[in-house]
């Protein structure tokens, strides 16, 4: 059976940080909270650094700049009308899981940003890591019914981690 998630680690500040637990806790609960088996799914979360992210984000998204995360969903499961809960995916099997897609966080952008907010770092990541499995699984923040819908799951999935509301 293959794990939940499979990090790859370019950067080893990373593997201090612990990146590996911290990405299965928070796409563990992700999937808990929508009421989505953890068996039967699998992500990959590739943890880098301002230059690499830049490259990606250059790549898929036009923007030569860093930034926190990117996700790329393997389905597209996006919701046409804004507000509205996109359709979330059958799981496969313990044999053939359900590849959601792959994340890219970037170390020094989350470093940054955790400290600029005076939030333990692990929290920060943690929140991004829910932000990133939330896109796989097609929630998005293009328009404001969208975000608020994101944003309620990502404050009450935190929540049940014990990590502060981030909004």
């Amino acid at each position: 059976m293959e794990p939940l998630v499979d990090c790859v680690i370019e950067d080893a500040r990373w593997e201090g940080l612990g990146l590996e637990p911290l990405a299965l806790r928070a796409a563990s609960a992700v999937l808990a909270a929508l009421g989505l088996p953890e068996q039967g799914f699998t992500l990959c979360v590739m943890g880098c650094d301002d230059a690499r992210i830049s490259v990606l984000n250059a790549e898929f998204r036009g923007k030569p700049v860093p930034t926190n995360v990117l996700s790329w969903p393997s389905e597209l499961l996006a919701e046409g009308t804004p507000g509205v809960v996109p359709a979330l995916p059958l799981a496969g099997d313990a044999a053939e899981p359900w590849s959601l897609g792959d994340i890219a966080i970037s170390y020094d952008a989350c470093a940054r940003e955790a400290e600029a907010a005076g939030k333990p770092l692990a929290d920060h990541v943690t929140h991004l890591v829910v932000h990133g499995v939330l896109h796989l699984l097609g929630y998005d923040h293009v328009d404001d019914a969208d975000a608020a819908l994101m944003e309620k799951h990502e404050v009450a999935t935190l929540a049940t981690l014990g990590v502060d509301d981030p909004y």
